[in-house]
C-alpha cells in the first residue's frame, strides 16, 4: 500500500461526508426515524386495531424469527416469510408477483426481474436514512471514496430506475431505487482448519487433488460460475477478458475444468441451500467449499472449527435489498416502507452484523452494538469478550480476530460481484451439463 493510499483511507470523502474513522470508529450521532418519511410514526399502536401482515419472499438467509418478532414489537407489523432458492426467487418475482408484498432480492437477480416490469421504483424520499446508505449502492464506492470493483453486477449498475414505473435501469442516480439495500458481504471459501492443518490462501485449492472427495461448490449457476471463474483463473487454466461477462469460449473452458474435476471425484456434493453446506462441513464430509456467512456461523454454533478463509485473489461479493412489487398499493405500500425504514434504523443492522454480514446503514447499526463488538466485526480488532451469534451461541473466543480482518480489508478486496452474463442462457445450459456429468 502506498503512502498516498494510506492517507486516502483517513481523509474524509467530500462526497460521502464520512471518513473511515468517523464511520467505523467514532461515536455515531443519534439517528431517529425521520417523521418526514411519512410512514414511520406511531410504533406499534398504529397497527393495533388494524393489523397488517407483510408477505415477505426471499432466499431465507435473512428470514430470522428474531427479526420478525422485533419488528412486530416495534411496529405492530407481522412478517410472514416465504423462503425460496435463489433461482426460485427470480421465478416467483417474474411469474407470480402478486404472491408477495415485499421481495428480498440480490442485486444480480435484478437483470432478470426488472425487465418484467413487476417491481416499482422505490421512492427515495420515503426512506428516512437514505442519505446514510453506504455509497457502494449510491455511488459505486466505499465510504472513504475508494471505487469498488465493477466486475460482474456491482450494485451501482442496477441500483436505480429511470422512473417510478420504469423497467429501465438508469445510468446515473435518480429518485427511484430498484431495491433499498439491506445487507452485503464479501464471500470466499469455507474450510475446516482442524481437518486441513495447513495454510490455505488461494481459490485454486478447491480443485487440489489433496481434497478429492472432500470439496464442494454451490449449485446456483449465476453464483457458482463466479466461484468457478475465481478457481479457474487462480489455477491458470483460464484467462478472462471480463469474468463478470464471460464469452462462450471462456464459459466452455470453465465448465470443462469443472466437469473434469467432477468426473475425477473431486466434489463430495453440489449444494443449493446453505443448510446443505452447513451439514456437509459440520459432518466433516467436506473440508473446503463455497460457503456463505450464515453457514459459517451455524457450523461454529455447533462448536466446530470453521473459517471463512481470506484468499490472495480476493473475494466474490454479493448484496441484497428489499423491493416492492407494482401491485402493492395503499396501506400495504405504506407498511412496506415502514418496515424498510425500521430495517435501516439500527436493530436489524446490528443483528445481521453479528451474523457476519455488513449493513447498508453503518451508523445506526453501530448505535445498537457494544464498542468492542463493533471493533471486532468492523475494525478487525481482537474480541474483548467471547463473541456470540445473533441467536446467542458463542462463535469466537476473546482474543480472536474476525476472518479476513476489517471491513476495509474485506470490502476493499472484492474482485468480482455475482452476475448475470450476456450469455446467461448458454452458461446455464453448460452448467447443467456439469451437474449431469
Amino acid at each position: 500500500m502506498t503512502d498516498k493510499t494510506k492517507t486516502a483511507k483517513n481523509v474524509t470523502s467530500k462526497e460521502s461526508g464520512l471518513s473511515r474513522r468517523t464511520v467505523l470508529k467514532g461515536t455515531a450521532a443519534t439517528v431517529g426515524l425521520a417523521a418526514g418519511a411519512g410512514v414511520i410514526d406511531g410504533f406499534p399502536a398504529v397497527h393495533a386495531d388494524d393489523p397488517i401482515t407483510i408477505r415477505y419472499a426471499g432466499t431465507g438467509v435473512n428470514a430470522f424469527r428474531e427479526l420478525a418478532e422485533k419488528c412486530k414489537e416495534d411496529t405492530g407489523i407481522d412478517i410472514q416469510y416465504t423462503t425460496l432458492t435463489s433461482d426460485d426467487v427470480v421465478k416467483r418475482a417474474v411469474t407470480q408477483p402478486t404472491s408477495f408484498d415485499l421481495l428480498d432480492s440480490e442485486y444480480w437477480m435484478l437483470k432478470k426481474i426488472v425487465p418484467s416490469g413487476n417491481l416499482r421504483g422505490m421512492d427515495t424520499s420515503k426512506i428516512a436514512n437514505y442519505d446514510k446508505i453506504v455509497p457502494i449502492f449510491t455511488k459505486g464506492e466505499l465510504p472513504n471514496g475508494e471505487k469498488t470493483s465493477r466486475v460482474g453486477i456491482a450494485p451501482i449498475k442496477v441500483s436505480y430506475l429511470t422512473g417510478g414505473e420504469s423497467s429501465e435501469f438508469a445510468a446515473d442516480p435518480t429518485d427511484f431505487m430498484t431495491l433499498i439495500p439491506t445487507v452485503y458481504n464479501a464471500d470466499t471459501l469455507g474450510i475446516r482448519p482442524d481437518l486441513i492443518n495447513r495454510p490455505i490462501d488461494t481459490w485454486a485449492e478447491l480443485l487440489n487433488p489433496e481434497f478429492k472427495g472432500k470439496a464442494s461448490i454451490l449449485n446456483i449457476p449465476a453464483i457458482g460460475i463466479m466461484d468457478a471463474g475465481m478457481v479457474a483463473q487462480a489455477t491458470g487454466e483460464v484467462s478472462y477478458e471480463d469474468m463478470g461477462n464471460m464469452t462462450k469460449e471462456e464459459i466452455d473452458k470453465t465448465i470443462a475444468l469443472l466437469i473434469e474435476a467432477k468426473q475425477s471425484g473431486q466434489f463430495r456434493a453440489l449444494w443449493k441451500e446453505f443448510n446443505e453446506s452447513v451439514n456437509l462441513m459440520a459432518s466433516g464430509e467436506v473440508v473446503i467449499q463455497s460457503m456463505w456467512s450464515p453457514a459459517i456461523t451455524k457450523v461454529r454454533q455447533q462448536g466446530i472449527p470453521c473459517v471463512y478463509q481470506p484468499l490472495k485473489e480476493g473475494y466474490r461479493a454479493w448484496a441484497a435489498g428489499l423491493g416492492i412489487p407494482t401491485h402493492v398499493e395503499g396501506k400495504m405500500l405504506d407498511a412496506c416502507y415502514e418496515f424498510i425504514n425500521w430495517y435501516l434504523s439500527g436493530w436489524a443492522g446490528a443483528f445481521l452484523n453479528r451474523q457476519g454480514y455488513y449493513t447498508a446503514v453503518l451508523e445506526t447499526a453501530q448505535e445498537q452494538m457494544e464498542a468492542w463488538e463493533w471493533d471486532y466485526w468492523m475494525e478487525g480488532g481482537e474480541a474483548a469478550n467471547p463473541v456470540v451469534s445473533p441467536t446467542g451461541e458463542e462463535i469466537a473466543k476473546a482474543g480472536e480476530i474476525r476472518d479476513g480482518g476489517s471491513y476495509w480489508d474485506r470490502m476493499g478486496a472484492v474482485a468480482v460481484w455475482n452476475t448475470v452474463m450476456d450469455e446467461d442462457r448458454y452458461m446455464v445450459r453448460k452448467w447443467n451439463e456439469f451437474v449431469a456429468a
